[in-house]
């Protein structure tokens, strides 16, 4: 338990970055998703059309270093050997 003021505010704080880090997580989480969804689809258009909107979101999260960058980066490229094997 928090025995200073100090602690006291740093524990208030870390409760609401925690639920926002997580909520950011969720929606990386969500795009990665979308764009495999996409690709087992089978339309390729679409799914170069959702992975552009998923790779704003996972930079955007790798800046704020909610992840690492080069897990951002290993995650774009793995959608995109993805997306590009469906016309072989």
């Amino acid at each position: 338990m928090a025995n200073s003021a100090q602690a006291r505010k740093r524990a208030r704080q870390a409760v609401v970055a925690r639920a926002h880090n997580g909520s950011l997580r969720s929606r990386l989480r969500t795009a990665i998703k979308a764009v495999q969804k996409a690709v087992v689809g089978g339309d390729k258009a679409a799914a170069q059309a959702v992975f552009r909107t998923s790779m704003s979101t996972i930079d955007s999260i790798a800046d704020k270093k909610i992840i690492h960058k080069n897990k951002a980066s290993r995650h774009k490229s793995r959608l995109s050997a993805a997306i590009k094997a469906m016309a072989a």
